[in-house]
């Protein structure tokens, strides 16, 4: 009877094994096939929006085609396509659709921008979709143009100003509009950084400035960006050798002097652009992502906003921030935030920071603080600098708008006395 025993045993630990190894020989394949399908989403979700040349330059002899073909058109066009005086550079980058890349307009550094790669990856303009002869006048494009502002924008837009979204170059007075051209400035409007760019061409320096389009590619003036890991954010070296960048006073100074000089002036013109989107325009100006990334400076040191893809004004701020919510963390809305009423679970629809706050808190606190100052950290004015930015910090100008002017004024103020001193010491020496 042992022996049996032994031998049924030995036949029910057999097919226990054999079970155990199926199981895991099944679960090993499951874990194999789940790696292959997650690299295969990275590549596609990551590595097929890779930032090349050849790609760039091929999405351009798209456009170009499309062109030959009267399928789009702009005053961008016929340098670009025909006579070679768009020369390509280099592919900047891409990023969620958006195509980014670096040319030469008859000489001149542009940056040409599109938030979609293709053409007709943008809705038809609605009227020539159903009427194959519709001919419009210029005033029903302007009307047609003002909806889809108030649309992306939440402002209430004169017509008057419509009319400059278009390069002149595209507009014949009274005669209508070629498919084309209506198809392209449709595709323009679609993007919304290209109208905000275009509505405050003519009322703000703190803007980058459109110079040019091709159907849904647009150019803008070429300009030092920042960057996170740059000491001081911008690169201030590229701008040394310009003497318009910082003024002849400052050709004999040391280059630390001189950059310390730059960063004050481009610290005041911070402020000046905060001061100027809360009051010159008829609503408030939100930047709901500041970052170096998102700025750039021009020669003289103006600081010019380059990606406006969070900026929102007031109206549509408050619907964007009016949510519902279980806490206060429900409200953050990047760098704009509220604060959530339990009584409703709602969020409020007021901003309670700043740009002014946020812009202390991500840009001049690392700009001025006593590990990148050195020995001047203890130096009075420099004490009362890094005082001044803390305080911004902690003010939430939501809230608090007078304290918040107060700040602004306080920092304004030391800055001004620090480029005063510089300028006297030069003075003296």
């Amino acid at each position: 009877m042992r022996p049996l025993r032994r031998s049924c045993f030995l036949r029910w630990l057999g097919l226990k094994i054999c079970r155990r190894t199926t199981v895991l020989f099944a679960l090993f394949w499951f874990m194999f096939w789940a790696l292959l399908n997650s690299l295969a989403f990275v590549h596609r979700s990551i590595f097929s929006d890779f930032c090349t040349d050849e790609k760039s330059k091929q999405i351009l002899q798209r456009v170009c085609g499309e062109y030959r073909e009267g399928v789009l058109t702009g005053d961008l066009c016929e340098d670009l396509c025909v006579n070679g005086g768009v020369e390509y550079k280099r592919c900047l980058y891409y990023e969620n659709g958006k195509k980014v890349m670096e040319a030469e307009w008859h000489g001149v550094p542009v940056v040409l921008k599109s938030k979609l790669e293709n053409f007709t990856s943008y809705e038809g303009f609605g009227p020539l979709e159903y009427h194959e002869s519709t001919e419009l006048s210029p005033m029903d494009v302007v009307f047609y143009a003002t909806l889809e502002i108030k649309n992306s924008m939440g402002l209430e837009v004169r017509s008057t100003t419509v009319p400059r979204l278009w390069s002149q170059q595209m507009s014949h007075g009274s005669h209508p509009y070629s498919r084309a051209e209506l198809a392209s400035l449709w595709s323009l409007l679609q993007q919304e950084e290209y109208t905000f760019f275009k509505v405050l061409q003519d009322l703000s320096q703190h803007v980058v400035k459109v110079l040019g389009s091709c159907g849904h590619f647009y150019a803008v003036e070429y300009l030092i960006a920042g960057h996170a890991w740059n000491q001081n954010l911008f690169a201030l070296e590229d701008l040394l050798s310009l003497p318009e960048a910082e003024g002849d006073d400052l050709t004999s100074e040391p280059r630390s002097k001189r950059e310390r000089d730059m960063v004050h002036r481009i610290a005041l013109s911070f402020l000046e652009m905060v001061r100027h989107f809360e009051n010159d325009f008829s609503h408030h100006l939100h930047l709901c992502d500041i970052k170096p990334e998102n700025f750039a400076i021009r020669k003289d040191l103006t600081v010019v906003a380059i990606d406006v893809d969070m900026a929102f004004f007031e109206p549509k701020m408050r619907d964007i921030l009016e949510q519902n919510c279980t806490h206060d963390d429900d409200c953050n809305f990047f760098d704009c935030i509220s604060k959530c009423d339990l009584r409703q679970n709602k969020c409020g629809s007021k901003r309670i920071n700043s740009n002014l706050q946020v812009i202390c808190d991500k840009i001049f606190r690392r700009w001025f603080s006593p590990t990148l100052m050195g020995e001047r950290a203890g130096l009075p004015l420099q004490v009362e600098l890094q005082h001044a930015v803390q305080e911004c910090v902690e003010t939430a100008g939501g809230e608090d708008a007078a304290r918040s002017q107060a700040v602004m004024l306080r920092l304004s103020s030391v800055l001004s006395r620090l480029l005063r001193v510089g300028a006297t010491q030069r003075q003296s020496h």
